[in-house]
């Protein structure tokens, strides 16, 4: 199991509804959360086979960007 963290703009509860499908439809996720009260709108994925770059992927196809922690 892998913890990967990553600073996003995903800044409130629209974006992360905006998000959610794009996420929970990756194979290999198995949790994730993104905490808009973080100047830096940390986003944090529990993954078990999931890559970083499809990761980053899944966020940037819901409008969003992603930069690894």
């Amino acid at each position: 199991m892998d913890k990967f963290q990553f600073k996003t703009n995903i800044k409130c509860g629209g974006c992360v509804a905006q998000v959610t499908p794009h996420l929970n439809e990756l194979e290999g996720v198995r949790s994730w959360e993104v905490n808009i009260q973080n100047p830096d709108k940390i986003l944090t994925v529990i993954a078990d086979g999931a890559k970083v770059n499809s990761i980053k992927e899944a966020v940037t196809q819901a409008g969003f960007k992603a930069e690894k922690l």
